[in-house]
């Protein structure tokens, strides 16, 4: 079956950065637009970053541009966020999830990980 697994997130101070990763396995990695998204508490499961698989365009968030960078490798099967000048404010739960055919639309994508706690102390 198709799983997506999360890790890198912490604690960390704001100014400072975190790299996520995403593994994936059980799809065809390489056709599938890898997107991340997060849910801070009492608030909507909100897009991230999302990069496409015909194309590597890619795509964020006002909130994340310029500070977030998203990749893939597809001969690792797995998606990469960059996290730099992090703020209090992306205190969140992070997922990566799969899309085969959307970028920005959280209900149309297919499968999803189980998240990573991000943390960013002020």
């Amino acid at each position: 079956q198709v799983q997506l697994v999360e890790s890198g997130g912490g604690l960390v101070q704001a100014g400072g950065s975190l790299r996520l990763s995403c593994a994936a396995s059980g799809l065809t990695f390489s056709t599938y637009n890898m997107g991340w998204f997060r849910q801070a508490p009492g608030k909507e499961r909100a897009f991230v970053a999302a990069v496409t698989w015909r194309t590597g365009g890619q795509y964020y968030a006002d909130s994340v541009k310029g500070r977030f960078t998203i990749s893939r490798d597809n001969a690792k099967n797995t998606v990469y966020l960059q996290m730099n000048s992090l703020k209090p404010e992306d205190t969140a739960v992070y997922y990566c999830a799969a899309s085969r055919n959307v970028v920005r639309t959280r209900n149309e994508y297919d499968y999803w990980g189980q998240g990573t706690q991000v943390t960013v102390s002020s």
